[in-house]
């Protein structure tokens, strides 16, 4: 093949000039940073910021354009509760956790699994029936260990009991604790650990935000079970709250004595519901509310992290439960930032 003549390598380096320039003259002068998602900025504390979901919201791509973009953790809201991973004896059903799970791992968020051992949602086949101790024991060690063997190293917490108390401390008359007695909670951590050793094991229920007789008797609770060498290592507080109610008092310190006896705290189902219609001086006493509670996690070391129970007043469970009352979540209906969310992006830095 005969050399290029000079000239050609003249126009070539002059077409590469011509459109180098054109790159930059199309290029702007100097491009915005992309604001810091909630997640990021939560990271930068050393903690989580998630939001919970369910899977019917999975044919809504503008809601998880969102979900997978201002999150670093998700929990499924029902798709790993008794009804859906159990719905008959001894046959399991993963399909709606493993999708949840699924996306997360391709949004890089972190899961927490909920909820091993609750007294609701549970499939017909477990309520209809009377038990003995002897029946019940090995069915309710069954579903742990093959719900968490399945989503061993990909959940970083699990809520092994929920809502074990009554508002005055007492214990739940739950079908668990009427047929084994108290002792099925740190039955139930041992063998959740025994089946994933590697996620921190939780208590979960709301109306603990403050100190009180409910929360009193999980800092009893735990305080035994640590003297007893039971794997509890966290309490999740739900923080289902209510204008109406007024703000917990204590949440910190609450959140501090917890974090005192070496377990760790996090908020797990954040939300601020109010008397509809919304108007503008409550949205702003939501706004505050949210940025005091999520203040409260970050002044305690031990508190790893915030959820929201989902993000957006579209999905709320709210009204279904409440009738007459919602707007509890930091996005309103249409996906747009409410006050809150400026609130809980200020407080976190943002």
């Amino acid at each position: 093949m005969p050399m290029p003549m000079p000239m050609s390598r003249h126009v070539i380096a002059l077409s590469a000039a011509v459109c180098l320039a054109a790159g930059l003259a199309a290029a702007p002068a100097s491009a915005e940073p992309r604001p810091r998602t909630l997640g990021e900025l939560a990271k930068k504390h050393h903690k989580y910021f998630g939001s919970a979901t369910d899977n019917p919201e999975f044919t809504d791509a503008a809601y998880l354009k969102l979900l997978g973009s201002e999150f670093g953790q998700t929990t499924p809201g029902n798709a790993m509760k008794w009804y859906a991973t159990e719905p008959a004896p001894g046959v399991f059903d993963f399909t709606a956790g493993d999708e949840v799970v699924a996306f997360a791992k391709a949004h890089h968020q972190k899961v927490r699994g909920h909820t091993l051992v609750w007294h609701s949602q549970l499939p017909a086949w477990l309520t209809e029936r009377s038990w003995t101790a002897a029946e019940l024991r090995p069915v309710l060690k069954n579903h742990i260990q093959k719900v968490a063997r399945h989503y061993k190293g990909k959940v970083i917490h699990w809520d092994v009991v929920n809502e074990a108390f009554n508002e005055d401390g007492t214990y739940r008359e739950s079908v668990f604790y009427k047929t084994l007695g108290p002792g099925y909670i740190a039955d139930a951590l041992r063998w959740a650990h025994e089946a994933d050793p590697h996620a921190k094991l939780y208590l979960n229920d709301y109306n603990v935000d403050g100190i009180g007789p409910k929360s009193d008797a999980y800092y009893r609770l735990i305080k035994q079970l640590k003297a007893d060498g039971v794997p509890v290592e966290g309490f999740g507080i739900q923080g289902h709250l209510a204008l109406q109610y007024g703000f917990p008092a204590d949440v910190k310190q609450n959140m501090q004595r917890f974090a005192d006896l070496g377990v760790e705290v996090a908020v797990t189902e954040l939300d601020i519901r109010m008397n509809l219609p919304a108007t503008p001086s409550m949205l702003a006493t939501q706004a505050t509310w949210y940025a005091d509670y999520v203040k409260a996690c970050l002044e305690v070391r031990k508190c790893v992290g915030v959820t929201i129970w989902d993000y957006t007043d579209k999905y709320s469970w709210i009204p279904s439960v409440f009738p007459g009352e919602g707007a509890a979540l930091p996005y309103d209906e249409n996906l747009a930032p409410k006050p809150a969310y400026h609130a809980i992006r200020k407080v976190l830095g943002g």
